[in-house]
């Protein structure tokens, strides 16, 4: 086990960014086929394909999860994995073509580099190009390239994310891991700590101060200012947390949706707030393998890969755009 989604089989990772521009995309593909749920939670969701996830829908297997930011642009990277999997002879068989089935999620990155630049068919062929099978890159790439977190006062005070991974051996080799690219309102929290790892920093401007005395304002707290309750709107649909969860287990479409609905946990015990109207939080899972076990075991352990791959998505990540990555800060 490397610690990341890799780890599962039939699972490869791509990135393909534009630096300059502070953008990019995450391919996670499954030529094989996997079966996939999807649990979609907050207000500012930008998604493709998730309708055809919902358990009472026909089409059970999907060959690739797109992760970009760019926001609603980005989803057009999704297309450049379609041409990618057909060029293979991949995808769903309609009899007269096959046709590949990529969902796809984006993040808000338009306000941290060039918004006239934004993650494209051929940057998600790109991605494809550079999957594999070894554990991803982590931090500011692909998908995390321009991702933030912690906006709750401002981009001035936001602090840099990135994409994260991990993965669990649950036992009798069973096995689950997370893919999630971190661009949260709220704040970074270590679960087993209860500490504020990254976040909103403390806004002093004069006489007037909004946070705690420490290095981060502790988002929870600041929501309780009306100056800050006026603030919101400010921050409305420039962030979400999208991401993906595989295991090797063998899942049906609507026990991969409550694994997906499980992970979301994950989500909440590493972000403070979560899921919020200014939020479009969506994590997808994939199922790749033929394991017998319990969908309470792979749910429980997929939420844990997932608080973890966020910790690890911030830790990685690097200064972007003027905005400081927690290294630069501790």
């Amino acid at each position: 086990m490397k610690n990341s989604i890799t780890d599962i089989p039939g699972i490869k990772v791509g990135h393909a960014q534009n630096e300059e521009a502070i953008t990019g995309c995450t391919v996670v593909l499954t030529e094989a086929g996997a079966v996939a749920g999807v649990d979609q939670r907050g207000g500012g969701p930008g998604t493709r394909e998730t309708d055809l996830l919902k358990p009472e829908n026909s089409v059970s297997k999907v060959h690739a999860i797109m992760l970009s930011g760019g926001s609603a642009f980005g989803l057009d990277s999704a297309s450049g994995v379609v041409r990618f999997l057909e060029e293979k002879g991949i995808g769903y068989d309609v009899g007269i073509a096959k046709v590949p089935i990529v969902p796809a999620a984006i993040l808000f990155d338009l306000n941290i580099g060039n918004a006239n630049i934004r993650p494209d068919a051929e940057m998600g062929y790109q991605a494809c190009l550079m999957a594999n099978n070894s554990p991803p890159e982590q931090g500011s790439v692909g998908a995390g390239m321009g991702a933030t977190v912690g906006k709750l006062l401002g981009m001035g005070q936001a602090v840099k994310g990135g994409v994260g991974t991990a993965s669990i051996d649950i036992g009798n080799g069973v096995k689950v891991g997370a893919l999630i690219a971190v661009n949260a309102l709220g704040d970074v929290i270590d679960p087993e700590k209860g500490k504020i790892i990254a976040g909103a920093r403390t806004l002093k401007k004069g006489p007037i101060k909004i946070g705690n005395q420490e290095l981060f304002a502790n988002s929870l707290t600041v929501l309780q200012s009306r100056i800050v309750q006026g603030m919101m709107t400010l921050s409305s649909r420039q962030n979400t947390v999208i991401g993906v969860v595989a295991t090797n287990a063998a899942l049906t479409k609507a026990q991969a949706t409550k694994v997906a609905q499980m992970a979301q946990n994950g989500v909440v015990r590493a972000i403070r707030p979560a899921n919020t109207l200014h939020d479009g939080d969506t994590i997808f899972c994939l199922s790749t393998g033929k394991k017998k076990a319990d969908v309470n075991v792979v749910g429980a352990f997929a939420a844990q890969a997932v608080a973890q791959a966020i910790l690890n998505g911030v830790r990685e990540a690097t200064r972007m755009g003027g905005i400081p990555s927690i290294s630069d800060l501790v």
